[in-house]
């Protein structure tokens, strides 16, 4: 039995609805954004793994919505009262307190089983940017958010964003002024918390190259205040965009136009996962390949986060994300790459959310929606 938190009157009694887990649109999205090299994984560790997997003494995370082996958890945080929080492919929402698990699906008034991304706001609000619109948790019930906007910049099939037309929220952002970025179906959107507004309509930008930002898996505000977005899937494939303040640029690593995700390591380095060409870090005028240097295999990193430690992890998988397939995680510590996969204790070898508590442990989200936790020697699953 799953763990429930009963002091939310509005959760369910039962659970025998199960939904389906996304619609044709949103299906070639996860195709062409998860899949991955059927090369199989080069090189080996240069340190030695010592992590050993626990056993089953911790709450589960059970699935109810029939999602299937494929599903993976997609992103995670831990939010400011130290709750964890995971959108997953098909199941909706886990908001983990330590004790138990909290499942949040449509049911309880989320827009979509499939939830891409969660922002934590200044206030503590809850986020969630799910594959049919926008939906926000204040601490007692979810509420949707109709992401209304009056003018598009003309390239979308869908020139209009209404309560009746699909609006799949795959990124979610906050900068320092509070302006929230949403990378969208329908490119890139902003909210002031009084309107949305589509970032390109924006009479004060230049944008030489012409870019739509069609498919923004990730958006990130460096140390400069610069707002990068990372752009995949065939149907985009714009690189890494820079918007300045005033100019918008592309930047394509190694000349690869897809980039899954981006993080700024403590340094003021930037490191982004392209599609063909691994992690690349960029010092500002140049980009270095860091994955490959490790055997990770160029084509199978998924996600990318660094620790407290000011180690980089990258989430890798390969082949369809059958259990037994390759894959697994990576630690980098500047010197050595550590590699940690099922016979180590991780709980599936398609990696693709980490996340870290206040602790220092570290939590992976995987296929299968499954999820494990690593606090430097030994793996727990859930």
């Amino acid at each position: 039995m799953r763990s429930t938190n009963h002091s939310l009157s509005f959760l369910r009694a039962s659970r025998d609805a199960r939904i389906s887990l996304v619609n044709f649109l949103p299906i070639i999205f996860l195709f062409h954004f998860t899949i991955c090299s059927l090369h199989a994984q080069k090189g080996a560790s240069s340190a030695t793994v010592n992590a050993k997997q626990t056993a089953y003494n911790r709450p589960k995370m059970a699935k109810t919505q029939g999602s299937s082996e494929f599903a993976n958890i997609r992103c995670g945080l831990q939010d400011k009262q130290g709750n964890l929080w995971f959108g997953t492919i098909g199941e909706g929402v886990y908001r983990y307190s330590g004790n138990s698990f909290t499942q949040f699906t449509v049911l309880e008034g989320l827009c979509n089983n499939t939830v891409w991304s969660i922002m934590e706001d200044e206030k503590g609000n809850i986020w969630f940017g799910t594959d049919d619109g926008l939906c926000r948790y204040d601490g007692k019930s979810i509420v949707k958010i109709p992401v209304e906007v009056k003018n598009s910049p003309g390239f979308f099939p869908v020139t209009t964003a209404s309560p009746s037309a699909k609006f799949s929220v795959w990124s979610l952002f906050q900068d320092r002024s509070g302006k929230i970025w949403l990378g969208t179906s329908n490119g890139v959107v902003c909210y002031d918390r009084k309107e949305f507004s589509f970032f390109l309509n924006d009479n004060r930008l230049i944008n030489k190259d012409a870019l739509k930002l069609t498919t923004i898996s990730q958006i990130l505000e460096d140390k400069k205040g610069n707002i990068w977005f990372c752009s995949g899937i065939p149907a985009g494939e714009e690189g890494a965009c820079r918007f300045d303040g005033k100019n918008l640029e592309s930047f394509k690593p190694y000349g690869d136009k897809w980039v899954r995700g981006a993080v700024q390591s403590k340094d003021g380095n930037l490191y982004f996962i392209t599609r063909h060409h691994g992690v690349c870090k960029f010092d500002g005028s140049a980009f270095t390949n860091i994955s490959a240097k490790g055997g990770i295999n160029n084509s199978s990193v998924t996600c990318i986060f660094e620790d407290k430690r000011g180690q980089m992890w990258f989430g890798t998988e390969l082949g369809s994300g059958q259990l037994g397939e390759d894959g697994g995680v990576w630690r980098f510590d500047g010197t050595d790459f550590t590699r940690f996969t099922t016979k180590e204790g991780l709980v599936h070898n398609g990696v693709w959310c980490i996340t870290e508590d206040k602790d220092g442990n570290l939590w992976f989200g995987t296929r299968n929606n499954s999820l494990c936790s690593f606090d430097g020697k030994n793996f727990t699953k859930f």
